[in-house]
């Protein structure tokens, strides 16, 4: 949603439709923080613990975004650099894991890899579709979309991963997955780093 009347302006999330469907889609993502990473767990999936990260992340991302709705436009991007930071984090974390798991090859359940990443495939596509009108806006309204974005391919990517692990019955797909959300965490978060940063420096320039 970019500019009205054909201006520039980047959309900051201040309408009643937006702030509705935040609401929606942090309880989404809240339920499937606790039933992946409770299957994770019990499958001893990696791809799945990092997914589950993912959501609870993202459950953060957008409560803190639905906060900074409405308040000055230095706010809401020092909220977004606070985000960026916060992907890159847990980028880092999901790659440390990964290595811990290559020294401890635990086979990951294939059956429960599958069902589950369907499950979040699901719910990351219904908030995606929910956001969609949403996904030109500032760097506060931006981050919310890519997270969504990033949810979804790394659910396409799991299930991809679990069919391949029930096949060659070793856990190095399910490692490469892993890897692979660790690197869209880190880009996203590089790139929403480097909007917010413009949007302060714009600010700070007097009209």
């Amino acid at each position: 949603m970019s500019g009205c009347c054909g201006n520039d302006v980047k959309f900051d999330g201040a309408s009643a439709a937006y702030k509705r469907a935040l609401w929606i889609v942090i309880a989404i993502n809240g339920v499937m923080f606790f039933v992946e990473g409770s299957a994770g767990f019990a499958g001893q999936s990696m791809a799945l613990k990092a997914d589950a990260l993912d959501f609870a992340g993202d459950t953060a991302t957008y409560a803190m975004s639905l906060m900074v709705i409405g308040m000055a436009v230095q706010w809401r991007a020092r909220a977004a650099l606070v985000k960026a930071l916060s992907l890159f984090a847990m980028g880092a974390g999901v790659l440390g894991f990964t290595a811990y798991r290559v020294l401890v090859l635990n086979d990951p359940s294939a059956e429960i890899m599958g069902s589950i990443a369907a499950l979040a495939l699901l719910a990351n596509v219904v908030s995606a579709l929910i956001l969609m009108r949403f996904r030109d806006g500032d760097a506060n309204v931006r981050s919310v979309w890519l997270c969504s974005r990033n949810d979804a391919i790394g659910n396409a990517a799991v299930i991809g991963a679990a069919g391949l692990v029930a096949v060659t019955g070793t856990p190095w797909p399910d490692l490469a997955v892993a890897a692979l959300m660790g690197w869209l965490f880190t880009s996203s978060a590089w790139s929403i780093l480097r909007q917010a940063r413009a949007e302060l420096r714009t600010e700070a320039v007097p009209a």
